[in-house]
């Protein structure tokens, strides 16, 4: 929200928005879990970057039914590894806040699972993999 009901306010000091955006809630819920998740493992990963990006962009040959959350760029000469999210088909599959936060983790989890090798429960420990 912005304008004049919220002015110079303790809310929105500066004209600064009284409230997050979207993208901005999706970047801070990521992040946060993403830091909970990766701390236990900086030695194994290193410093491992988070990056956002919209959708992902997908060869011609695309076969696949689904569309992937995320994505893992191992580390290279110019850069340090990453986890790239994939916004909108992450939101896609949310209602509200609570789904938001659940699915984050579950993508964060999974991803580092599989470029760690682990099981699931090794990397957050009291973590249980859904059933299909």
């Amino acid at each position: 929200m912005r304008g004049p009901a919220f002015g110079d306010s303790p809310l929105a000091p500066g004209g600064v928005p009284a409230r997050r955006t979207p993208a901005a809630q999706f970047d801070h819920v990521a992040l946060r879990i993403m830091r909970a998740v990766v701390a236990p493992w900086t030695d194994r990963l290193g410093d491992v970057e988070l990056a956002v990006e919209e959708v992902p962009v997908l060869p011609p040959d695309w076969s696949s039914a689904t569309v992937p959350l995320s994505s893992y760029v191992e580390a290279t000469a110019a850069g340090r590894p990453r986890l790239v999210l994939f916004r909108r088909p992450i939101e896609h599959r949310t209602e509200n806040l609570v789904d938001l936060e659940t699915l984050l983790l579950t993508v964060i989890v999974e991803q580092l699972s599989e470029v760690l090798g682990l099981p699931v429960e090794d990397v957050l420990p009291g973590y249980e993999e859904e059933e299909d």
